[in-house]
């Protein structure tokens, strides 16, 4: 998460103030926390469905913030009960600490004012919008993550996402984003007013008939700066990567209050065949404001060689721990760019942009850094 400014305020400061602290001004990285797992919570409803698509992803994530994430306010969080004489139901409540909205547990996992998605057919990373913190009732870490749940859940009620191959709907993830912007509208409308704007990126694996068998595809959707990236790692190519969407500098498209972006005037889809074996990764932009697009590749393709992927492919495995391991992929990408965000003399691709604008600016970007590595892989039978 960048500590963007959110679109009111982009219209009104001048273009040219300098955006971020200076050097001396950094976080120490004893201030940091960091998180990393293979897929984040799904509710126990969720965990019985069985797949029907013939591919899956393969995933780990890691997460660094540079600051804690703030509490989830209510209703979307219990807090603990300060009355015994409350019902015995809100002391159960109280200690639930999960967050809900509607009655079901938001999905994703909170990294700062980042959030990010982890399953087996969509993964997803968006950028809350940091300097909400300052406005009243502002909290971009809860639009970030409630955008990113209700459209992993319109993806999972939509029939042609869980069809199987021998069908051939096809997915609208754009329109899926829409209806999430419009329940994280009605979410936190009063009298649970809650303001914030967050860029939403997202990956969606699916599958398409070919002439003697089926083929993976995947539909990328984007609004902001935050990116999906698809590597070849035994050629090391960039076989696809989202475009950044800005209003004008450090000013990224952005869903939420005051702003006027919308997933159906916004958002780009991309439709791109890929390969088993590719892998897909989504970043916040605390990865691609420090790291260029070749240190990317050769991280992916030098962490997928030392865990012996190439092996152990060939070898047809295709279990969800097969392949060298996602997590470490993830792992290896957070601390390239946590090295260079905590560097006030490294060149970044962030000092390179604010130079272009007339900023003085040098080093890294400290910032929220999360990142979602997937590798695509054919289920057995």
């Amino acid at each position: 998460m960048r500590r963007h400014r959110p679109i009111a305020s982009c219209l009104s400061v001048p273009s040219h103030q300098p955006l971020w602290p200076s050097p001396a001004r950094r976080w120490s990285s004893s201030q940091a926390i960091t998180s990393e797992g293979t897929k984040t919570p799904l509710p126990e409803a969720a965990l019985g469905q069985k797949p029907k698509s013939p591919f899956y992803f393969d995933t780990g994530y890691a997460l660094y913030a540079k600051r804690p994430s703030r509490p989830f306010p209510p209703p979307f969080l219990s807090m603990p009960s300060g009355s015994f004489s409350d019902p015995l139901s809100t002391h159960n409540r109280s200690r639930d600490r999960r967050s809900y909205v509607n009655g079901e547990m938001i999905r994703g996992i909170t990294n700062g004012d980042d959030a990010v998605l982890v399953g087996e057919n969509f993964i997803g990373a968006n950028d809350g919008v940091g300097a909400w913190a300052q406005k009243e009732r502002g909290h971009a870490a809860l639009w970030s993550r409630l955008i990113l749940h209700f459209w992993a859940l319109e993806a999972e009620r939509d029939g042609s996402v869980t069809s199987t191959t021998s069908t051939s709907l096809e997915p609208n993830p754009v329109a899926y984003l829409q209806t999430a912007y419009e329940n994280t509208l009605e979410a936190t409308a009063a009298p649970n007013e809650w303001k914030g704007t967050t860029t939403a990126c997202g990956a969606l694996l699916h599958h398409a008939q070919e002439a003697t068998s089926s083929e993976p595809v995947l539909y990328v959707t984007n609004l902001g700066d935050s990116q999906v990236m698809v590597v070849r790692p035994e050629t090391q190519e960039i076989i696809y990567k989202t475009i950044e969407q800005w209003h004008w500098f450090d000013c990224p498209r952005q869903l939420g209050t005051n702003s006027p972006d919308t997933p159906k005037a916004n958002a780009v889809m991309d439709k791109i065949k890929i390969r088993e074996g590719d892998v897909v990764l989504a970043m916040s932009d605390g990865v691609v404001d420090n790291l260029w697009e070749h240190e990317v590749v050769q991280n992916v393709h030098d962490s997928m060689q030392r865990l012996g992927y190439g092996d152990q492919k060939q070898a047809g495995d295709d279990t969800p721990e097969a392949g060298g391991g996602m997590l470490d992929v993830a792992k290896e990408l957070v601390k390239a760019a946590r090295n260079i965000a905590e560097d006030p003399y490294a060149e970044s691709p962030f000092m390179e942009r604010a130079v272009e604008e007339g900023l003085a600016m040098e080093g890294g970007k400290l910032d929220d850094i999360s990142v979602v590595a997937a590798v695509c892989r054919r289920r057995k039978g």
